[in-house]
C-alpha cells in the first residue's frame, strides 16, 4: 500500500524495474562518453536497489558510486552541491551514523517524485563532471 494524501496515492517508492531503467540511461552516457563506469542506484534510504560495474571500471567506483548515491538521497541534492559543506559537523556527524559511508563528491544526482526524495543515482569511474552527467542521464531515462 502507498501513501495517500487527500485520497490520491502518490508515488513516492521507486521500484526496482525504474531503477534498472537508471541503470541504463547512466550505462548509455558512458558508452556515449567512451569511459567505464560503475553505477548505483539507492532509494530514499540510501539502500541499495541497483547495481552495475562496466568491463574495466575502476573497482574504487565500486564504493565511490554507493557513498556518493547515499548522499545524494540523504540531502536531496546533487552530492556535489555537498562538497564545500563536507566538514560541516552536522553532516559529519550524519556521514558518521551511517558508518562514514556518504560521499559527498560530485557524481550524484537525487531522483524526486511530486516533491518528494525517492532516490538517487550515483557514479564512480569518470571524472568528476562525468559521473554527474551519467547520473543525470540515468535519472533522466525515467
Amino acid at each position: 500500500m502507498g501513501l495517500f494524501i487527500n485520497d490520491r496515492e502518490l508515488d513516492v517508492v521507486l521500484t526496482l524495474r525504474e531503477a534498472n531503467l537508471i541503470v541504463q540511461g547512466a550505462l548509455g552516457k558512458a558508452r556515449d562518453l567512451d569511459i567505464r563506469i560503475n553505477v548505483a542506484v539507492c532509494d530514499a534510504g540510501g539502500r541499495l536497489l541497483a547495481f552495475q560495474r562496466m568491463d574495466g571500471a575502476m573497482w574504487a567506483g565500486v564504493s565511490g558510486s554507493q557513498g556518493k548515491a547515499m548522499a545524494s538521497a540523504a540531502f536531496g541534492k546533487a552530492s556535489g552541491e555537498l562538497t564545500e559543506r563536507a566538514n560541516h559537523p552536522t553532516l559529519r556527524g550524519i556521514s558518521a551514523a551511517e558508518g562514514n559511508r556518504l560521499i559527498m563528491g560530485q557524481g550524484a544526482v537525487p531522483v524526486i517524485r511530486e516533491g518528494n526524495i525517492v532516490g538517487a543515482c550515483g557514479v564512480g569511474g569518470g571524472t568528476a563532471e562525468e559521473d554527474e552527467i551519467c547520473a543525470y542521464a540515468g535519472v533522466n531515462s525515467l
